[in-house]
């Protein structure tokens, strides 16, 4: 198995504030986005498009996963790592956070 078929552990914790329908349809929103980039990334290859135009689209699906994932970073520090802290768990959110930022930035 390579790296990038291993699937890190997921949990079965539940936000402290539950995302508003707002956010959810945000996210959700871009992550559509996202996915049509990838089909058409899949039909590029298929027509045999020219390597540089499809590295260029690769590139810009992983800008686009990144600021999703950092808005969703910024949104559990702010909610669950900031409350975590005042209900006096702030060492072990913190050292959760402190990883999955490493995973991230992998």
């Amino acid at each position: 198995m390579t790296d990038d078929q291993i699937l890190p552990e997921v949990s079965d914790k539940k936000p402290v504030t539950p995302r508003t329908n707002k956010e959810k349809d945000a996210v959700l929103n871009r992550l559509k986005r996202i996915e049509g980039q990838v089909r058409g990334i899949q039909k590029m290859v298929e027509e045999e498009r020219y390597c540089v135009d499809i590295l260029i689209q690769i590139s810009a699906i992983n800008k686009a996963l990144n600021k999703v994932g950092y808005n969703l970073l910024e949104r559990h520090t702010h909610h669950c790592v900031a409350g975590a802290i005042k209900d006096g768990n702030g060492e072990e959110a913190i050292d959760e956070l402190m990883k999955v930022i490493q995973q991230f930035s992998k």
